[in-house]
């Protein structure tokens, strides 16, 4: 596919989110959490390029997670309406989630998506992500549900989704799938992992049949500073230059 590069039109503030982007993209698909060409991941443009409006972007419906660049990203508004030519499609229905979570979070910059098999797995199970791994604590410290209700393309479903993920930064979509906002693209993208791994863990581990130690509730309390102590202070800054050198060792592609 030939796709115009975006690189000398666009500001240089949005030209780095685009590129962050479309790296999170092609890391999500190295990883194995893709969908085919189903989820999204949407990042918030900053309010010193968009002036304040509420601007997004978002993938070009029908590329596969591995095909997506810094250029092809599509920029819409708050109803998924496409902000600049594109030859590609944007998928309304599939931004009705990412578009309560943004209008909800004014900290949300990146909501993270996906419908993994563990994911979805631990999503069916009532009593929903245990206390039985590191991984685990991290979750659990910022962790909220939310009640299948079909296929999310209706709008009426926002307010309560809103409502049930308040503050948290870890979302389970009962039946459904696993969400992560973050104050940027690395933030979701390394809570995302840190879910991930909480809920293949957590498939394995029940699949062993045997009784499972729980982690001790007092160890809960405070996973906000372990996590800072964890990462130098740097959070998931810490981990994205090496994602990024990994996507550009994959397919460097994801820049232009």
């Amino acid at each position: 596919m030939h796709i115009p590069s975006l690189r000398e039109v666009v500001s240089v503030e949005e030209w780095a989110l685009r590129c962050d982007l479309a790296a999170c993209y092609r890391l999500v698909a190295a990883y194995g959490w893709s969908d085919l060409v189903f989820t999204h991941i949407s990042a918030k443009l900053p309010d010193s390029v968009t002036g304040g409006e509420h601007q997004f972007l978002i993938n070009p419906y029908g590329l596969m997670f591995d095909e997506i660049t810094a250029s092809s990203l599509v920029k819409v508004d708050m109803a998924c309406n496409k902000l600049h030519d594109s030859p590609f499609p944007v998928n309304p229905a599939g931004f009705v989630i990412h578009s309560a979570v943004h209008e909800a979070r004014p900290d949300a910059v990146c909501v993270l998506h996906t419908h993994t098999r563990a994911g979805v797995a631990v999503s069916a199970q009532q009593h929903g992500i245990l206390p039985i791994s590191q991984q685990s604590t991290f979750v659990l410290s910022s962790l909220a549900y939310h009640d299948y209700e079909g296929v999310a393309f209706r709008p009426d479903e926002k307010p309560r989704l809103q409502a049930d993920l308040g503050q948290a930064n870890y979302l389970v979509l009962r039946n459904h799938g696993l969400l992560t906002v973050g104050r940027s693209i690395p933030d979701a993208f390394l809570s995302m992992y840190t879910f991930e791994n909480t809920c293949r863990i957590q498939v394995d581990a029940l699949a062993g049949g045997t009784t499972l130690t729980q982690v001790n509730p007092a160890i809960l309390a405070g996973m906000a500073d372990v996590m800072r102590v964890a990462t130098a202070g740097q959070g998931a800054q810490l981990a994205w230059p090496a994602l990024l050198r990994k996507a550009e060792k994959l397919d460097p592609s994801f820049r232009t």
